[in-house]
């Protein structure tokens, strides 16, 4: 089974956030998930950026470098918009990484020097929601698709950013099984065999 470390998105730890860690769970996989925002959460994407913008991207990419230093190199890396800048991040960087899945969102590769060789991904996203698709992210997933890199790039119909947090009225439940059932098939093919 496979060892995750699952970064929450910008509203913080939601009970959709722990429901979709403990389906993982639930399937025999070891998922760590720390609290970037010591217990906050927030109504809205809104508020949780101007959370995040007041200390910045970057002091939560070195928060989380922080947190995966306790960890073993060998980890899947998934993250829910907010959370792709961490997780990606440190897919790109940390050695020893066995996958990325980016929920919500997508980072240029080049924003963290570039794509590791055989680094295995999945990117998930609505194919008409705006922050996924008019800022940017949808494109430099499908560039990095392109560029033969073994990441698969999802579109699910619909609108919503959080599609898969089922706390959130954003919740798309058919979306979200099949989000989920991806998931937990790349982290079979990621993980160790069971003895």
């Amino acid at each position: 089974m496979a060892e995750v470390l699952l970064v929450h998105h910008a509203m913080g730890q939601t009970a959709g956030f722990h429901a979709f860690a403990d389906e993982l769970r639930e399937a025999g996989h070891t998922v760590h998930t720390p609290d970037l925002f010591d217990g906050r959460t927030f109504a809205s994407i809104p508020e949780g950026i101007a959370h995040v913008e007041q200390l910045g991207f970057d002091h939560y990419v070195e928060v989380g470098a922080r947190v995966a230093a306790d960890l073993p190199e060998n980890l899947v890396y998934i993250g829910f918009s907010f959370g792709v800048v961490v997780a990606q991040n440190l897919a790109q960087t940390r050695p020893g990484a066995l996958g990325a899945v980016l929920c919500y969102s997508f980072v240029p590769v080049e924003a963290f020097g570039s794509w590791p060789d055989g680094l295995r991904g999945q990117v998930h996203g609505m194919d008409a929601d705006p922050l996924f698709t008019a800022e940017g992210d949808l494109d430099a997933a499908r560039e990095l698709v392109d560029s033969g890199a073994p990441v698969e790039l999802f579109l699910y119909p619909g609108d919503q950013h959080y599609f898969a947090d089922s706390s959130l009225p954003s919740y798309d439940a058919a979306a979200a099984d099949l989000l989920t059932s991806r998931v937990l098939a790349f982290l079979g093919d990621r993980g160790a065999p069971l003895p």
